[in-house]
Parts: structure tokens; C-alpha cells; sequence
């Protein structure tokens, strides 16, 4: 019996034991699992190069051609002749007005003239017969003259009963409907039609700034752009898919605001770029060398200042102050702050912390 009890407690001294054991980790810790492994990042090595110095302002879109449908003469509307919103060719017929009372007015014209160069007909032989004098034969040609040019309005004016269009775009809507009395004693606006293909941007830059950028150019600090392609982004922060040029910028300073007017063209085939919209234009200023430049995400600002998460030798993330000096693109240009060989995390900041541990992938490896 004794023999039996001490047995058991041996038993249940080893179970206990055993017990402790399982509670324990691989090296005494009190959990069984492993450490999580260091989160992945994206990292970009840091490496010097030229790159382009550009500028993003704010613009407005604007047809480069506008013209407004008037009325020439005077008449009521029957018709309206086109699709509010549609293309339209220069010369197209829009608005069809009453036309019954030019009509009557060319009739009556053709019949004066008529009557005028018969009258010259038969005077012409009378005049070496000295049966009619040559102030009447001479007053006979002048109403001939007038004839002819009261003929030539009322056919014009029979004409513009038809109102064209004066250019080729895209026409808006009808200002007047049909049964309305236009062209009394005004040019009343019947519509309005625009040339889309291509398109302006219309921008202002700070006199201040291009002064600054003329003395860093002559200071040999930076190397003038070349003609480059203009980029344009739309209100929604998108890129626009094609390319505009400069083709104009002011030769005088605004006095009232110190900047200088700038004009750029887009090619705008599929009618997506509309006038009136506010966009942003990005276009290069000169080429600096050597220069350092990060992605725009990888910058973080704050009442601080601005700043980057790097990877140090034992693979921490250190945080680290930067200076920057403009845009290249979509990317910051530092020029204070980090060297050539940096690792600089571009992807993965919400996961880190200073001092903690990362694992560094290259951008595009961890999707």
C-alpha cells in the first residue's frame, strides 16, 4: 500500500512538471509561439542624378477660337437648324428667320434695276444725237448704280435670313426659341460656338520666381530646361494622357498682382478638356545636377518639419530631417539631409516605428 501511494505521487509530480515545461518557450519565454517576423517595406536606395526642376501652377481652360451667332437683320425665329451641344462646320445653317419680306424687297430690286438699264440702253444712242443730254444720260447711269447696289443688300440681307455659323467647334445652346423677334435695332446673340481641338491654358507665374530662377541660371547653380513637353492635371489630381507645348508668355509684368501671364496648348481630340475649368499646370524650369530626389510619399510634413523614414545599418527604421528644394515631376527634390546609399522606406509607413526593426524590399516586390 505504501509502495502504491508514493507512486502516485511521483506520477503527479512528473505530470506537474511536465506541465511547467509546455508553458514555456524554446527559450524560456512564457508563450509557446515564435516572435512575428519585421514587416516588409519598400525601400529605394538613394543614388544622384540630373534631374528636371518643375513647376506646378494653378490654370483655367479656353477655347481657342470663341465666336457668338448674331442676328444680321431683323426677323422673327421659325426654325432653329442644329443640335444644342453638337459639331459643327463653319457655314452650316442654324437659325432660319422669316425671310418672306427680303424676299418681296430682292423682288422689287431686280425690277428697279431692270428698269435702270433699260432707261441707260435707251439713252446710250440718243446722247450723239443730241436728243438727250449728257447730265441726263449721266443722271440715268448713277440711279443704274444705285440700282445695282440697293439690289445687292436686299440679296444680302435676304441671305442672312439664313444665319451660318461663323467658324467650325462645338455650339452650346440656343439663347432665343423660335417665334422671337431678333435683330431689332441689335445684333441679338442667337448662340455660341467654340473651338475645343486643341485647347488653352491660361496661367500666371510670380515675377519673383522667375527672377530667382534667372540668378540661380546665371549663378551656374542650375542649367535652363530644355523645350520639354507641358504636362496638365485635371481638378481631380488625374494626369491628362497627352502633352501640351508653351507658346506664349507675357512680355510685361502684371503691376496689380507681379506675375507674368503664360499660355499653353493641348491637343484635345475627344473633347474631354472643357473651357471654365480650373486645372493645374506642371512644365520644366531648369536642370539641376547631381540633385537627390524622392517619391512625394515618402516625405512626411509636420509643424516640425519635413522628414523621411531610412533604414540604418542594423536594419531600424530611423527617422531623419530633410530640407527640401522643389519638384521634379511627381517627386521632392532634397537638398539637405540625406547622401548617396541612404535607404529611404517609400511604401510601408504605417507599419513602422523608430527603432523597430523592418524587413527592406525593393518597390513592387512585395504586391
Amino acid at each position: 500500500m505504501k509502495t502504491r501511494t508514493l507512486f502516485r505521487s511521483a506520477l503527479l509530480a512528473a505530470m506537474v512538471a511536465s506541465c511547467g515545461q509546455g508553458q514555456q518557450g524554446p527559450a524560456g519565454s512564457p508563450s509557446g509561439g515564435a516572435a512575428p517576423p519585421p514587416p516588409e517595406v519598400e525601400v529605394i536606395a538613394i543614388a544622384p542624378g540630373n534631374v528636371v526642376l518643375t513647376r506646378e501652377l494653378p490654370g483655367r481652360l479656353e477655347a481657342v477660337r470663341t465666336a457668338q451667332v448674331r442676328a444680321r437683320v431683323e426677323g422673327v425665329v421659325e426654325k432653329r437648324l442644329f443640335a444644342e451641344g453638337s459639331d459643327i462646320q463653319a457655314g452650316a445653317h442654324l437659325f432660319q428667320l422669316d425671310a418672306r419680306t427680303y424676299q418681296t424687297a430682292a423682288a422689287a430690286a431686280e425690277a428697279d434695276l431692270l428698269v435702270a438699264k433699260q432707261t441707260v440702253e435707251r439713252y446710250r444712242p440718243l446722247v450723239d444725237m443730241k436728243a438727250v443730254s449728257r447730265q441726263e444720260f449721266d443722271l440715268a447711269e448713277a440711279k443704274q448704280k444705285q440700282a445695282e447696289a440697293a439690289l445687292a443688300k436686299a440679296r444680302l440681307d435676304l441671305e442672312n435670313a439664313t444665319v451660318p455659323a461663323p467658324i467650325s467647334g462645338r455650339i452650346g445652346r440656343a439663347m432665343v426659341t423660335e417665334g422671337a423677334l431678333v435683330g431689332k435695332g441689335e445684333a441679338t446673340h442667337l448662340a455660341t460656338i467654340e473651338q475645343l481641338d486643341p485647347i488653352y491654358a491660361n496661367f500666371t507665374q510670380s515675377n519673383a520666381d522667375l527672377l530667382r530662377l534667372q540668378q540661380a541660371v546665371k549663378a551656374g547653380r542650375l542649367k535652363r530646361a530644355g523645350a520639354e513637353k507641358v504636362e496638365l492635371l485635371l481638378e481631380d489630381g488625374s494626369l491628362y494622357a497627352q502633352a501640351g507645348k508653351l507658346i506664349f508668355s507675357d512680355l510685361a509684368v502684371d503691376p496689380n498682382t507681379g506675375s507674368v501671364q503664360l499660355r499653353a496648348q493641348f491637343p484635345n481630340p475627344k473633347r474631354e478638356l472643357l473651357p471654365g475649368t480650373f486645372v493645374r499646370i506642371r512644365f520644366p524650369e531648369a536642370e539641376v545636377a547631381s540633385a537627390i530626389k524622392v517619391p512625394q510619399r515618402a516625405v512626411m510634413m509636420s509643424p516640425q518639419g519635413q522628414s523621411v523614414m531610412t533604414i540604418d545599418a542594423e536594419g531600424k527604421v530611423a527617422p531623419r530631417p530633410v530640407k527640401l528644394g522643389g519638384m521634379s515631376g511627381t517627386d521632392w527634390i532634397v537638398s539637405e539631409g540625406l547622401k548617396p546609399g541612404d535607404k529611404v522606406i517609400v511604401n510601408g509607413l504605417q507599419k513602422v516605428r523608430p527603432g523597430a526593426p523592418v524587413k527592406a524590399v525593393e518597390p513592387g516586390a512585395g504586391k
